[in-house]
């Protein structure tokens, strides 16, 4: 059985019973976020209007695959917003109080059904394999704003608002970055572009899609590779075939540490990239540490999809009020990208939740999220629609590690910190589709 911790104003919760704890903080801090004033908010609430939702507290479930990745991120976050939110009053002085959904990679739908019975609503997690529960969320009408969603079935299903959510599935949400790199940066990488992706079905898909995304954008894929999704032992045959292949231009859908492993082969070869994508999952200090050796040698770039980066605090105000909310809260823990993603979500379900009052019930936080068209969470990110599933984003931005840390690419940014001249490309195959409320039997007026 998973922990669950539960986290509401100054107390905490475990499956065997009630621990009192005192929330750090003291005085509380200015419920101000960016540009969004008055986030969090006292009241009178008087009723119990939804599962999840009582006079005194908001009870909704955060999930995480930390029992198999180590990595606790998502919870940290959880901590962080509740904790700061309830030093301000609540949600109309509804105190905010989380479950700790943890799916350990391959327990997404029995966490789903825990859910299910408890939460108000999903806010500021993910899982890897999501598509194990999203039938079951949907026939128990319940809410997601995740932190980012991975599988095809989940990816914008219904009663999901925001990462994700507004990345419209028909498209390639990373054709801006593909096309600066192989049409603008390295225009001699477009004859000879690479993909290696880990034997897994949560980035296999995304390599199908880039083997017809890519050719019709003017790139010609001559390297195709598929590695142990645990990892191999020796990097060798595949830097060889690479060299071999004349690859300029490498995609690596995988794990970080693999990528890290394969660059040192193919920098003790002596075989320098145009460019290498290595994913914002590699946009962490310890992607850096990792790669140390290869950092001057080799070219990466992480495409952060209209996020602010973190490096960023000292020119965007809201990242600062990140880092220093973590500060107070959790000075242990680590701000990173996921949890950026994580923290415009809870930003989001927050400024919706207060809008509905005392009346506080799913259909209401849907679509008061949704009457966001241009959501920046307070400066967080570039602005977003998330009334609509099939707007596709315009704006992305690029980060590349250096020996001297991350630091923002030479990307020809034209509105702020990102570049929002992005025309995705449409797919015109099928690769599946997400889930609706109809396909379980349900429809919106069965969302109370």
């Amino acid at each position: 059985m998973a922990t669950t911790v539960l986290v509401a104003a100054c107390s905490g919760r475990t499956g065997s019973g009630v621990e009192e704890t005192v929330a750090p903080g003291g005085a509380a801090v200015s419920s101000d976020f960016g540009d969004l004033a008055n986030v969090c908010q006292s009241g009178k609430p008087t009723s119990s209007p939804a599962q999840g939702v009582t006079a005194e507290q908001i009870e909704v479930g955060v999930f995480t695959d930390m029992g198999f990745t180590k990595n606790p991120e998502l919870v940290d976050v959880a901590k962080v917003f509740t904790s700061w939110c309830n030093d301000n009053g609540g949600i109309n002085g509804r105190t905010l109080a989380f479950n700790v959904r943890d799916a350990k990679l391959l327990e997404v739908r029995q966490r789903m059904l825990e859910a299910c019975r408890e939460d108000f609503a999903l806010v500021g997690g993910s899982a890897a394999l999501d598509s194990l529960g999203v039938k079951d969320r949907l026939s128990c009408t319940l809410p997601e704003f995740p932190s980012q969603v991975s599988q095809v079935e989940n990816t914008g299903s219904d009663l999901q608002v925001g990462s994700g959510a507004s990345s419209a599935r028909p498209y390639d949400t990373y054709t801006g970055m593909h096309q600066w790199l192989f049409k603008e940066a390295y225009p001699d990488s477009a004859g000879a572009v690479g993909i290696i992706v880990a034997d897994s079905p949560v980035v296999k898909s995304m390599a199908d899609r880039y083997g017809e995304s890519l050719p019709a954008q003017g790139a010609d894929l001559i390297y195709t590779d598929l590695y142990p999704a645990a990892g191999v032992s020796d990097w060798t045959p595949y830097a060889q075939s690479i060299k071999a292949k004349g690859v300029k231009g490498l995609i690596f859908l995988g794990d970080f540490r693999s990528l890290a492993k394969l660059e040192d082969v193919l920098t003790s070869m002596d075989y320098k990239l145009d460019w290498i994508d290595v994913t914002s999952n590699a946009y962490t200090p310890a992607f850096l540490e990792l790669a140390r050796t290869s950092l001057a040698a080799q070219n990466n770039f992480a495409d952060l999809s209209g996020t602010v980066p973190l490096e960023s605090a000292d020119s965007a105000p809201a990242v600062q009020r990140a880092k220093d909310l973590f500060a107070r809260y959790a000075p242990d823990g680590n701000l990173t990208y996921n949890g950026l993603r994580s923290l415009v979500q809870w930003l989001l379900f927050a400024k919706a939740a207060a809008s509905c009052g005392d009346n506080l019930t799913r259909i209401c936080v849907v679509e008061a999220a949704r009457e966001e068209t241009a959501w920046t969470a307070g400066g967080l990110q570039a602005p977003a629609d998330m009334s609509t599933h099939t707007v596709p984003p315009s704006c992305f931005n690029v980060m590349k590690a250096t020996p001297q840390g991350w630091t923002i690419a030479d990307f020809a940014p034209d509105t702020g910190p990102f570049r929002c001249d992005m025309q995705p490309y449409v797919y015109t195959k099928d690769y599946g589709r997400p889930l609706t409320l109809a396909d379980v039997g349900k429809s919106m007026s069965d969302v109370k």
